[in-house]
């Protein structure tokens, strides 16, 4: 996966999943599908859940959502919607997801050592 507009990518792997992890401005991007992935639901729930999280005034939509262009298997560069560590947090809590925990174990971690080391 190509994300032309993120200053870092990292790999998250917890044994059973491994997925491209964008990281801007201090936190953590996924796209959908990738939330999907981690969850381990389909993607029409991850999109009712994030809805959920906008509809009922948990976060603003414009602070929690970027548009990466992304190259896709197919080799044509589409514009994807990621969402922040924030929403997958939200997320998270509404699957109760035990993959969820581990990942958001794993966020902190690498977020607070980008914070503090510049990088891992």
């Amino acid at each position: 996966m190509d994300t032309s507009n993120t200053s870092d990518m990292i790999i998250y792997n917890d044994g059973e999943l491994e997925l491209d992890v964008s990281i801007e401005n201090d936190t953590v991007w996924l796209s959908r599908h990738q939330i999907s992935e981690l969850f381990g639901r389909d993607i029409k729930t991850i999109g009712k859940h994030i809805g959920n999280v906008f509809s009922d005034g948990e976060l603003e939509k414009i602070s929690v959502v970027a548009n990466f262009a992304t190259t896709a298997r197919d080799g044509k560069t589409y514009n994807v919607e990621y969402y922040s560590l924030d929403v997958i947090i939200s997320v998270g809590y509404r699957v109760k997801s035990q993959k969820g925990v581990r990942f958001r174990q794993w966020a902190t971690k690498v977020l607070k050592g980008y914070i503090t080391d510049g990088g891992m």
